[in-house]
């Protein structure tokens, strides 16, 4: 089986279009062509992964963070980065990353995982991604199947998730009387022109210059424990099903219950504003600066488990995906712990 097969799955679920624009999402090392000898799941790329990659004889490592975020000026080994990809190349090991894309899902997500993990109903995106523009386009079932699947192809949309039919009534063609259908998806701005050449004037369509909110991706998550709890048991019991040691939090004594969770894994404060629009109780996430636990202001409580804490179980993530759609492949969790954190 080669890379891109697996590479191909991992789109499916988290395609690269709808990662940030400041990511680098993607193949990062190494050949896509090259047959799978088995791949290591972790969420950080580092010198022990890749030994342990050599070591189990896996040519391929998909991480959630990107070992190579900003561009190389060289490559002698300088730092852990270089390190990583020298070590990389030398052993003919491909690397993967699968990081906002993965946020921004609903289905699959970072942000669903721990809706999981602390037992939560309802569970929604918190900040829904809005830069997208509806598309319409009419013709007979036959052209717009086509169509979607060079959008598809293109990785325009994903036709598992998207690009709906809805029937007209009929007309007539050469071929007598046909389905006129109508198709409704949604792109991105960036994308309308590639979708106009793909569509190339064959059926008619329409871009909307409306942009609306998608409920499927975006930032962050909230959802609403069965029974409220009191601030007390539900801090434990965000200690027990996180599995913290330890973590920051603000003034607890303004809420005396706990119903609605807001939550994002990663460094996640830029969304406190709209956790507090939701009306949440708590929100969730890492990477808070001591000046901004002043802005929960006693609105809502802020809380910050860690960066490696509110992400670790998106290796669980990558590995079901993988060994869900590859069951005879050899798929592992990585061994090593990447937290560059420690409590004492």
């Amino acid at each position: 089986m080669k890379i891109k097969k697996i590479i191909k799955t991992l789109e499916s679920v988290a395609p690269k279009i709808y990662q940030e624009s400041y990511d680098n999402s993607g193949l990062l090392i190494g050949d896509n062509n090259s047959e799978c000898t088995g791949v290591i799941c972790c969420l950080d790329v580092l010198e022990n992964v890749v030994e342990e990659a050599i070591t189990k004889k896996c040519n391929l490592i998909v991480a959630h963070h990107p070992i190579v975020f900003k561009g190389l000026r060289s490559l002698t080994g300088k730092n852990y980065i270089e390190r990583v990809v020298l070590k990389a190349i030398k052993n003919d090991i491909a690397i993967y990353a699968i990081h906002t894309n993965l946020d921004n899902m609903l289905h699959y997500g970072v942000n669903q995982k721990i809706a999981q993990k602390l037992e939560l109903e309802n569970f929604k995106i918190l900040a829904p991604k809005e830069n997208y523009l509806s598309l319409k386009i009419w013709g007979s079932e036959i052209e717009l199947t086509k169509i979607r699947e060079q959008l598809n192809q293109a990785g325009i949309i994903d036709t598992s998730k998207e690009a709906l039919f809805s029937s007209l009534g009929v007309q007539h063609s050469e071929d007598g009387l046909t389905a006129s259908m109508q198709m409704n998806t949604f792109i991105l701005p960036h994308q309308k022109n590639q979708t106009e050449s793909i569509i190339n004037n064959s059926t008619p369509y329409e871009i909307s210059a409306t942009q609306i909110k998608h409920k499927h991706l975006g930032a962050g998550g909230v959802g609403e424990l069965s029974t409220a709890m009191s601030t007390e048991d539900f801090l434990n019991h965000l200690k027990t099903k996180m599995e913290l040691k330890t973590f920051k939090v603000t003034n607890t004594s303004t809420k005396k219950k706990i119903k609605k969770v807001a939550f994002c894994g990663g460094s996640g404060f830029f969304l406190l504003s709209n956790a507090i629009a939701q009306n949440a109780d708590i929100y969730i996430t890492s990477d808070v600066k001591y000046h901004e636990f002043f802005d929960a202001d006693g609105r809502i409580i802020l809380a910050d488990i860690g960066h490696f804490e509110s992400e670790k179980y998106t290796i669980e993530i990558i590995h079901h995906i993988i060994s869900q759609n590859f069951s005879n492949f050899a798929v592992y969790h990585t061994e090593q712990n990447t937290n560059p954190v420690q409590y004492f």
